[in-house]
């Protein structure tokens, strides 16, 4: 079973051991990140540290200036966490190691951007932004999601790529020091939290029939009794599938345009996934797609493959086409929840429910006992 693990510049970069300690695991791809978000990570091998803060969004390469000239929205360059050509450095270095490269492009997750231009980004039905979920219904973001996509994606050494975010971002974020779990929001309060009502999806909505003001009460309503500790108004469900086609047909123009940019700078033979959910209505890093669509338009999926994630990978098998694939992404961090000591079990849940290859999250972050566990089960190929 084909294996790829992820990992960050950082945690090569500076450390002439990490490629053949990746290599001897046993995977033959490693997906590395050319584009992402802020973060804050363990570097638990290095010689010279052991955390890495990420200040902010940004693309782990020198980005290139005549590609981005006269754009008001651009990326940001990285600062000391992964300076000058990181990625290009570290995909040498473990493909000198005989692993292929694959990047990791983080699109619609960019707490700066929202920062800086606070009218890029989703703003829910009381009025208040998220600064780190661009809005892909305005013209210009995604303009500049897809021009990202593309740069990002095909980088010197890269084989193909991973877009992670390619559609709506909303209320759920791992963001520092998070307050938000006061309360308890169902799948559809979520939803319904994470509505944009900035102008150009006021005028989505009226493109189906609804009135962007009445939409926006419409929520409240439905939403009020959740923060009196109650269940949600009946009504929310419906106005979940009166948004939806609306927030469907964006999602999938953009990750049409994306998938079609890379491909157009890449060539024939570059391999294009998603980090996908084969629910319409989810938001986030795995972003909520009709499955068939989706695998129509690219090569294939990445899938949450934990425990809760048996029916997702069922949902995109079913849909499948030959030569499709279907990557189950596993926690092998034992401090993130992950069982690397059970990867075999693992494996074969996964391919039991359609998997075709597995991701393992994350190789950089593991402890040397987790990789131990990873090697010792043979299960990477």
């Amino acid at each position: 079973m084909k294996t790829s693990a992820f990992l960050y510049p950082w945690d090569v970069l500076g450390d002439p051991d990490a490629p053949a300690r990746i290599a001897d695991l046993g995977v033959r791809q490693v997906t590395l990140a050319s584009a992402y978000h802020s973060t804050r990570a363990l570097t638990p091998r290095h010689p010279d540290h052991r955390i890495v803060t990420a200040e902010h969004a940004a693309v782990l390469y020198p980005p290139g200036e005549l590609y981005w000239r006269g754009r008001d929205l651009r990326p940001y360059a990285s600062g000391s966490w992964a300076p000058g050509d990181a990625f290009g450095q570290a995909a040498r270095a473990l493909a000198a190691a005989g692993l292929d490269v694959h990047s990791w492009v983080v699109l619609a997750h960019n707490s700066r951007l929202g920062a800086e231009h606070p009218a890029t980004s989703v703003v829910n039905a009381y009025g208040d932004r998220y600064p780190w979920a661009p809005c892909i219904a305005q013209p210009r973001v995604r303009a500049y999601l897809v021009a990202l996509a593309a740069e990002a994606a095909v980088r010197p050494g890269a084989l193909g790529v991973e877009l992670e975010s390619c559609g709506w971002y909303g209320l759920a974020h791992l963001h520092g020091h998070d307050k938000i779990a006061g309360v308890a929001l169902e799948d559809t309060a979520q939803y319904l939290m994470s509505l944009c009502f900035c102008p150009s999806c006021g005028y989505g909505y009226e493109e189906v029939g609804l009135k962007a003001a009445e939409l926006r009460e419409w929520v409240r309503r439905a939403l009020e009794p959740v923060w009196r500790g109650g269940p949600l108004d009946p009504s929310g469900a419906e106005l979940l599938a009166a948004t939806l086609p609306f927030r469907t047909r964006v999602a999938q123009e953009l990750q049409e345009a994306a998938v079609a940019a890379v491909r157009g700078r890449a060539g024939a033979g570059f391999q294009v996934l998603l980090h996908a959910d084969p629910r319409p209505d989810r938001c986030g890093a795995n972003v909520g797609v009709d499955a068939g669509h989706v695998l129509g338009v690219a090569d294939g999926v990445v899938v949450p493959g934990g425990a809760g994630g048996t029916e997702l990978l069922r949902g995109f098998a079913a849909r499948a086409a030959g030569g499709s694939v279907i990557a189950a992404n596993v926690t092998v961090v034992s401090g993130m929840g992950g069982r690397p000591g059970a990867l075999e079990e693992e494996a074969e849940r996964v391919r039991g429910a359609g998997a075709t290859e597995l991701r393992l999250y994350h190789a950089g972050l593991a402890s040397d006992g987790d990789l131990a566990m990873v090697r010792r089960s043979g299960v990477p190929g």
